[in-house]
């Protein structure tokens, strides 16, 4: 049975703003960058990154960034400020190659200031909109501003900017055979709370298989031995009961002959020992993502 940890419970409202501030980061995260580059009605260019921020729709493609208000002053981003004159931005996607040019540019410089300059990064000129793009970046999203919501007037408030792409730039080295984005290529980087950024290397990642076109069995019909294991996870039983269909029982008697025989032959008079070995490979093949496999090897203790 999974023992649930002791939890303490929060109301934000009796909390100091940057407390409320430090466990939303310290929660949510990694989150993706956008590296925000904006231009006043001056023509001077800025450029500034913001945690706060995804995708939300690609049909029309809409991604949403927050410059939020200053918690400690209450000063608006320039970023803020500029796109509420002049409704254009392009974000660029940060990845490990950029990410420390990336850091200085969200230095405190005064407005007017060119963070292109100050950080190093090479400027290009967009093709629909007036705010240039950082030719370092593995991507570029030409973007306009479709709404600024304001969420509050207070240090800390959001303010969400709603950008609909015009247009996408790749560097093509980023891309596999296919011409689509290769998530080991692209190296992306996010952020986590306090100075903590994540890299999302080969290292790092996993994959899933999401279940689009297919429904697991659910923890409901998962064998009550299986429900009951000591070894397996309720992490691991979730990746069992996301299986479609059961392996049929003669693809589990081949594989106990031919993957199996010899933990039966060395464990036969000791059946708990045998189903704990069982459930141990079970675990191991589950981090290997070998769902099929998995099954078979716990399927097999009472197969024949």
């Amino acid at each position: 049975m999974f023992n649930f940890s002791v939890m303490i419970t929060l109301d934000p409202k009796t909390l100091p703003v940057p407390k409320v501030h430090q466990y939303l980061l310290g929660a949510i995260g990694p989150r993706p960058i956008a590296f925000a580059s904006t231009i006043d009605a001056e023509g001077n260019h800025n450029l500034a990154p913001f945690s706060f921020f995804n995708v939300f729709s690609a049909n029309p493609p809409i991604l949403i960034f927050s410059p939020a208000r200053a918690g400690r002053s209450n000063k608006t981003k320039d970023t803020y400020n500029n796109v509420k004159v002049i409704p254009e931005v392009v974000i660029n996607v940060v990845n490990f190659d950029m990410v420390h040019q990336m850091s200085l540019a969200s230095s405190p410089y005064p407005a007017g200031t060119s963070e292109f300059t100050k950080s190093g990064f090479t400027a290009l000129e967009s093709e629909t909109i007036k705010p240039m793009r950082v030719a370092e970046a593995p991507v570029q999203f030409e973007c306009k501003v479709n709404q600024v919501i304001e969420l509050g007037t207070e240090g800390g408030a959001g303010n969400l900017v709603i950008c609909e792409v015009t247009r996408i730039h790749i560097r093509e080295e980023v891309l596999d055979a296919d011409g689509m984005i290769d998530q080991k290529k692209i190296d992306l980087v996010a952020r986590m709370g306090g100075n903590w950024y994540c890299r999302a290397d080969e290292n790092s990642m996993f994959e899933i298989t999401k279940p689009i076109t297919t429904c697991g069995i659910g923890f409901d019909l998962l064998p009550s031995d299986i429900l009951a294991s000591t070894v397996l996870s309720r992490n691991d039983l979730g990746q069992l009961a996301g299986i479609d269909a059961l392996p049929d029982e003669t693809d589990v008697n081949e594989y106990k002959l031919l993957e199996l025989s010899e933990l039966f032959v060395s464990l036969e008079d000791d059946a708990n020992a045998l189903e704990n070995a069982l459930h141990k490979r079970a675990k191991s093949l589950l981090s290997e993502n070998k769902l099929n496999e998995a099954w078979m090897t716990l399927l097999a203790f009472n197969n024949g």
